[in-house]
């Protein structure tokens, strides 16, 4: 860990103890050490290599303590606006990312990636990349919900979980300032009205973070 986050009271958890002290600040942020882009430059694309990277990495080991392999997802697409892949024939949409169980592979539109990245901080691809690897894991797993939100809630404290681990383990490191963009990307993408029967629910943004935050202090086996 960094200097900045070695304090008494470090800032996830100052964070964590208040769910209410949300503000959108961009900061360097979530990043891997030593950075993988050669040139030492914390960079978009750097970012999402590595987001990616090691979650799969995190979820292969998961799996193997369970007596299970992990299959890698097939591929990592990114498009822009209309032009990605479509899933079961749905097309893809603008701004989005999701993962698709038909060919088992993730796609995401870069520009809107990228916006926020570049808006929020890079907090925002950590949320976003291992919630979509926790629909993947969820797919592996064979796990069955009545109700969309409860599965999209999951794959936040799924992503929580992993993002903990790899903090843990020194395989990321934290900087001031992250928790913010950690959870400013949640609260930006929560549901405006807490309406669990809408089959394209996904929680609000309370919810959200609370299912990302039961991950983060508890581990993925505490989802």
């Amino acid at each position: 860990m960094r200097e900045a986050v070695t304090r008494a009271l470090p800032p996830l958890t100052r964070l964590f103890a208040g769910l209410a002290a949300i503000a959108l600040v961009a900061a360097c942020g979530v990043v891997r050490s030593p950075s993988m882009d050669q040139r030492g430059a914390d960079s978009f694309e750097d970012d999402i290599v590595t987001a990616r990277t090691l979650t799969e990495e995190f979820w292969s080991r998961q799996f193997q303590q369970l007596g299970r392999t992990y299959r890698p997802i097939s591929d990592f697409i990114p498009y822009s606006g209309e032009a990605g892949p479509s899933c079961g024939g749905q097309p893809a949409v603008p701004n989005n990312a999701f993962y698709c169980p038909l060919g088992h592979f993730i796609a995401f539109d870069q520009n809107w990636m990228e916006a926020l990245w570049n808006e929020m901080g890079d907090g925002s691809v950590y949320v976003i990349i291992p919630h979509e690897f926790g629909h993947a894991v969820q797919a592996q797993l064979r796990t069955d919900f009545s109700l969309n939100v409860q599965m999209e809630l999951q794959a936040d404290c799924y992503a929580g979980g992993a993002l903990s681990a790899l903090v843990a383990s020194g395989a990321l490191t934290t900087d001031e300032g992250d928790e913010y963009e950690l959870f400013a990307s949640l609260a930006a993408a929560g549901d405006p009205t807490d309406d669990w029967l809408d089959p394209a629910a996904h929680g609000t943004a309370e919810q959200r973070q609370t299912a990302f935050v039961r991950g983060y202090r508890g581990g993925v086996g505490a989802c």
